[in-house]
Formats: structure tokens, C-alpha cells, sequence
């Protein structure tokens, strides 16, 4: 019985430590997801104004042409940008990303084409190295907190690659498979093709403007969609960032939650154990007492 007890106190003692860790996680990741909202909303300006620059320019220029327009059936490759993040204790989400990248997979080589997975964040890279998967490139390091010579990095060699044909390494289109933060308790992995360009216009129902293009609309257009790309990406890394963030605090807040109700379990357990071996020690007493009275009665 008293080696009970002691088991039952070092679960309780190790359970109470694992819930202030996971308690100090949980505080942790809320504090960061006002951080990580924050540079999303700063970003969303600058991505609106130069998708509306775009939408106008391509709007009003006929004529005007750039390979990142172009559609390229003759490149059966396709890259896949797998964004996912460095660090663990976040739940389902790197896992969900994973899976829709993998589904995304299958169906570009249903369609006869061959993906090329480019990756994002430690556990991505690790996932597919250690199913002996080759990735074209990789980058990790800044998931938590993304900036955007991040993004211009990854931009320009997806860029460089697009540019390029099959017999030299290069794609014929990209897809993004990210995270979109929608709330603190709703994110949703999202499939995006990044290239060719497709411009979104944000004013929904709203004629583009009109603008006038110095040196010329081709030089900018040259100038702008770079930074477009670019921006498109940052943007998806931000989102990414707080998801994780949001994820994080909901797996850390689970555990601690599991971690009290535990906790409980083995609180009951012990007094449980504690009362029966003060019975036994009553029961023992009065056993010897009676016993003591019968042999002084002889």
C-alpha cells in the first residue's frame, strides 16, 4: 500500500509539472498570435494596391505581355510549395498541410504532370526525407516569425525556375499548399496556383483604373510582378505563421486541460489508497486490541 502512495505522488508530481509547461506554451503562443494577426493586417495593403496596379494595367493594356502570364503546356513539371512549420507541439496542423499536399500530388499525376515538392519549415523537410522523397529545394528557420526577404528568396527561385523549360530543371506551373488563419479557432489548409499568374482583384465589382505606366506599361509591368509574387508569398507565410501560433495554443491548452483532468484521476486515486490503508491500520488495531482483551480474559 505505501508503495502505491508514492507511485501515486510521483504521477501527481510529474503530471503538475507537465501542466505548467504546457500552460506556459498556451500563454506563450496567445501573446504571439496578436503579434502574427498584426503583421497580417499590415501586409494586406500593400498586397491589395499592387493587385490593383496589376488588374488595371492588364485590364487596360491590350497587347501587353510576360512569361509569368503565360500558360506552359508544353512543361509537364509542376512545383508544389509545401509550407509547413519548424517546431512541433501544434497539433494537426502540420499534418493537415501534408495531406493536402499529398492529395494535390496525386491528382497533378493523375493529369499526366510531375509534381516537384519545394518545402517549408523543418517538419515538412523531415517528413519527406524520411520517406526518401527528393524536393527541389528546401528553407527553414524563420516559420514563426516570417520576413519578407524570406518570401523574396523563395520567390525568385520559384521564379527562376518557371522561367526555365523541362530539360533545364524547370516547371511548367506553382502551387502553394498553406495555412489560412481565419480565427483563433478556425484555420483552413488552402491550395493556391501561384504561376502562371492569375490576378485577384480584391474590388470586387469595381471597374480598374486607369493608369498611366512611366517609362512604359511593359517596363512596369517587368518591375511589378516580381514584387507581386513575392508579396503573394509573404502573405501566405504570415498566415501560415499565425495559424501556427493559433494551433499551437489550441494543442497546448488541450493538454493542459487533459493534464488537470488527469491529475484529478490520480488525486482520487491516492486518497482512495490513503483511506484504505488507514482502515487497515484501524482494522489492524482493533484486531490486536480484541486480541490483547481475550488473552488477559483467559
Amino acid at each position: 500500500m505505501a508503495a502505491q502512495l508514492r507511485q501515486l505522488r510521483q504521477q501527481i508530481k510529474t503530471v503538475k509539472s507537465t501542466a505548467k509547461i504546457t500552460r506556459a506554451q498556451e500563454m506563450i503562443a496567445t501573446s504571439r498570435i496578436v503579434k502574427a494577426q498584426q503583421a497580417v493586417a499590415a501586409s494586406k495593403p500593400y498586397a491589395d494596391q499592387i493587385t490593383r496596379a496589376l488588374t488595371a494595367l492588364v485590364s487596360h493594356r491590350v497587347g501587353i505581355d510576360h512569361p509569368l502570364l503565360q500558360e506552359q503546356p508544353a512543361d509537364a513539371r509542376s512545383a508544389v510549395l509545401i509550407v509547413t512549420s519548424d517546431r512541433g507541439f501544434c497539433g494537426a496542423y502540420n499534418a493537415n498541410v501534408i495531406r493536402e499536399a499529398e492529395s494535390l500530388i496525386r491528382a497533378l499525376r493523375d493529369e499526366g504532370r510531375e509534381p516537384v515538392p519545394y518545402v517549408v519549415g523543418n517538419k515538412g523537410i523531415t517528413w519527406y526525407r524520411f520517406r526518401g522523397r527528393e524536393v527541389a529545394e528546401t528553407w527553414h528557420g524563420f516559420s514563426d516569425r516570417p520576413h519578407f526577404a524570406n518570401a523574396e528568396r523563395i520567390g525568385r527561385r520559384l521564379t527562376e525556375d518557371f522561367l526555365k523549360t523541362d530539360a533545364e530543371g524547370g516547371v511548367g506551373e506553382i502551387h502553394v499548399v498553406y495555412t489560412e488563419f481565419v480565427s483563433m479557432l478556425t484555420q483552413t489548409v488552402r491550395v493556391k496556383r501561384l504561376m502562371p499568374l492569375e490576378i485577384e482583384d480584391s474590388h470586387d465589382g469595381e471597374v480598374p483604373p486607369a493608369y498611366e505606366f512611366e517609362p512604359s506599361a511593359q517596363a512596369a509591368l517587368d518591375l511589378l510582378l516580381p514584387n507581386y509574387i513575392e508579396s503573394r508569398i509573404f502573405h501566405m507565410l504570415l498566415q501560415s505563421a499565425a495559424s501556427f501560433q493559433a494551433s499551437v495554443r489550441r494543442a497546448m491548452k488541450s493538454a493542459t486541460d487533459n493534464a488537470n483532468e488527469l491529475l484529478g484521476v490520480y488525486t482520487r486515486q491516492m486518497n482512495q489508497a490513503r483511506q484504505a490503508a488507514i482502515t487497515q491500520e484501524i482494522s489492524e488495531i482493533v484486531g490486536g486490541a480484541d486480541a490483547l482483551a481475550e488473552s488477559g480474559g483467559e
